[in-house]
């Protein structure tokens, strides 16, 4: 009924780019803060960016630069383009909604199932 769906992961060499969406059913995502976190084997969840419903954008040192979120509220997804991919970008890419962005994961109250990234020659 209500969920989030990650799409666009795939493996990709490095230096290449990638374009992931986070759809929204069941609710609308106007008013809500999104953000992107990934998980690598044997690692912690990580945030890696956020936009809150004013487009104001937030990243992780580690993508800084590289990698570029947005939101298109009509089609009610948000994206994470991410350009000048690394090896230790590979992951589980999730994306969830919040209030606000936050550095508190139990914050964010919906969670898509995630899609996987990986980088590698």
């Amino acid at each position: 009924q209500l969920q989030l769906v990650e799409s666009g992961g795939d493996l990709v060499q490095p230096g290449g780019s990638l374009r992931l969406s986070c759809a929204a059913s069941g609710f609308t995502l106007d008013y809500y803060a999104v953000g992107w976190f990934r998980q690598a084997p044997g690692k912690e969840r990580e945030a890696v960016s956020c936009i809150n419903y004013s487009e104001s954008a937030t990243y992780a040192d580690s993508v800084k630069g590289r990698f570029t979120i947005s939101r298109d509220n009509a089609k009610n997804t948000v994206y994470l383009q991410m350009d000048s991919l690394k090896t230790e970008d590979t992951a589980v890419y999730y994306c969830a909604s919040a209030p606000a962005c936050s550095s508190y994961i139990i914050t964010y109250d919906y969670w898509g199932q995630g899609t996987q990234v990986t980088v590698s020659s």
